[in-house]
């Protein structure tokens, strides 16, 4: 009688080991959750999410970046006899029951860093992929077949997509085509009422860069109060002036042609240390220790006045006698009057000498003119409730602030977040001056051309590329579905003017009819769908890639050392 073989045991007790077909399919239907999620945020007419995280603060918004960044808890069913499931979809926390629901935050997460835009289309088109892939799962097909294929239709599709993108020329027209972008992309923000006038303030802030087109030039501040249209753009640097001793007042506050200390110096005098002991003899001595804490103060005033300094900027305190001997400079000998301000963000500071030139200085014994900055003109002004400082025309760097009102602090955040998306879109479109049309109408021609594409196919490769194509269908169709319009009856029509072909055919969301985007202004760069359409597909295949998941036990926190106790404390004595 041979002996039953032992079993193998290669993990250790709690881990967590899933594998096989069943495995491919949760992670689709994962995936499917994640877009669920934001696939109401789609198009002109998408809904906004309120997120209100642990320590209750609330976040409005329907960038799809923003949204999936959040810790959201989604439940869902797999089937009647199966308890729900919970998702915690977060990248910086690891409570992820279905860690492949991961890559749907980060395509998106890369779509936002990459492009800008579309970070909601890439989620949402790549759950169409998992869904079109599912029933061919469930036949028995074998992932890799799927993934060749997909791997196949999105060069055939990038290949078409370039091809159709229209080349604009001549500074006039860029502008313009640029404006549109910004506009498109605006539409489906909160400030789309007002889209014209921070599309045109995300041109010009864009155009007042240098070749580089650096982001972090560009500077938001919020300002709470007022009205939306009351949001400027200050072609500098803007930041809120800090706090002040007394003798700011005495001091001017507009200069022309200044040139700029930073510093990273306290500039007051030291508080004495708690139990400090000094052993002196006489009352002169004492006298001494106080003079030479002085002199050591005012020996680093003196060094920043004569290098010719007339702004002083500190990451660190500037103290009341420093403000005060600044403030006296106007009613000396040599009329140098001196504006100072402490305690300054370092990405204020940072901005400012990227753009003014100089360097932040940590002594001012070697300080010279050589480490100063330069500016055209410098002057405080009232901006709602507080009062700014402005720095124009910038020696070094081209750089500039938009100062965004409105009336509450989540408004204001979102629409900082807009303008983010469309300046992103506004400097890719500036590199890459290629567009298409939006409003679903180039993903139907996508459609069209990679179902024409799998007919001359053989095998049953054919199914697949039929799926892919009708993938793409899933964008025009959500944008009806968020818009309250018939989305079975607009499709149709779709694709009857793509069949006579009118490729720039898309969806009017104010007409609720179907029309030619291209001529309607409705515009966005190439590579916006190119991104988003790469993604999606690696993110695609990348989930049907995994058929097996391994998780492991946490490994529990050490338990906590008894306290030792004095033998003579009166706790540890033993009572009769």
């Amino acid at each position: 009688m041979s002996m039953m073989a032992p079993p193998i045991i290669l993990l250790k007790d709690g881990t967590e080991n899933k594998q096989g077909k069943q495995q491919i399919i949760s992670n689709i239907n994962a995936c499917s959750v994640v877009a669920d999620s934001v696939r109401t945020t789609l198009g002109p007419r998408g809904m906004d999410k309120l997120i209100v995280d642990s320590k209750g603060k609330t976040t409005i918004s329907n960038d799809g970046a923003t949204i999936l960044s959040e810790r959201l808890e989604l439940n869902y069913f797999i089937g009647r006899h199966h308890p729900p499931l919970t998702l915690l979809l977060t990248l910086k926390l690891l409570d992820i029951v279905f860690p492949a629901a991961v890559v749907m935050c980060d395509i998106a997460k890369s779509q936002d860093a990459e492009v800008g835009d579309g970070t909601t289309s890439v989620v949402v088109l790549a759950a169409e992929l998992l869904k079109r892939s599912k029933p061919f799962i469930e036949e028995g097909v074998h992932p890799q077949m799927l993934i060749r294929a997909y791997s196949k239709a999105a060069q055939e599709a990038v290949r078409y997509l370039d091809s159709l993108a229209v080349k604009i020329e001549g500074d006039s027209a860029l502008r313009d085509m640029l404006v549109k972008c910004a506009m498109t992309t605006l539409s489906s923000k909160l400030v789309s009422a007002e889209r014209e006038h921070f599309a045109n303030m995300c041109v010009d802030a864009v155009n007042i860069l240098d070749e580089r087109l650096p982001l972090n030039m560009i500077g938001m501040k919020r300002v709470p109060g007022g009205s939306l249209l009351e949001s400027r753009l200050v072609r500098g640097i803007a930041f809120q002036k800090a706090f002040s001793y007394a003798g700011f007042e005495m001091q001017p506050k507009t200069y022309a042609k200044p040139l700029i200390a930073l510093l990273n110096i306290e500039l007051e005098l030291k508080a004495e240390k708690e139990n400090a002991e000094m052993r002196i003899a006489s009352v002169d001595e004492f006298q001494k220790i106080v003079d030479a804490e002085w002199n050591i103060l005012y020996d680093k005033l003196k060094k920043i006045h004569e290098a010719g300094a007339k702004i002083v900027l500190s990451k660190l305190p500037i103290g009341d006698v420093a403000t005060q001997w600044f403030a006296d400079r106007l009613y000396s000998l040599s009329s140098s009057d001196m504006f100072c301000a402490g305690r300054i963000p370092q990405e204020d500071l940072d901005r400012t000498m990227a753009a003014c030139g100089g360097s932040i200085l940590t002594t001012v014994t070697q300080i010279s003119r050589d480490v100063l900055g330069e500016c055209d003109k410098f002057y405080e002004q009232q901006v709602g409730s507080e009062r700014y400082n402005f720095f124009e025309g910038c020696r070094k760097a081209q750089a500039c602030t938009i100062l965004l009102r409105g009336g509450s602090e989540q408004f204001i955040a979102e629409t900082e977040r807009s303008l983010h998306d469309a300046i992103m879109i506004v400097r890719r479109a500036k590199k890459n001056d290629s567009i298409v049309a939006g409003g679903g109408a180039i993903d139907m021609e996508l459609s069209k051309h990679l179902r024409e594409h799998a007919k001359t196919i053989a095998g049953k490769e054919q199914f697949f590329w039929q799926a892919f194509a009708r993938s793409f269908e899933i964008i025009p169709q959500q944008l009806c579905y968020n818009a309250g319009i018939d989305a079975t009856d607009v499709l149709n029509k779709l694709r009857h003017k793509h069949a006579k072909g009118e490729k720039w055919a898309g969806i009017d969301i104010h007409s609720e009819d179907v029309k030619d985007n291209m001529m309607a202004c409705i515009w966005e760069p190439s590579l916006v769908k190119k991104n988003a359409l790469i993604s999606a597909v690696e993110a695609t295949c990348l989930v049907l890639s995994i058929d097996q998941t391994i998780k492991t036990d946490r490994l529990p926190l050490p338990a906590r050392r008894p306290e030792a106790r004095c033998p003579a404390s009166p706790s540890s004595k033993k009572l009769p």
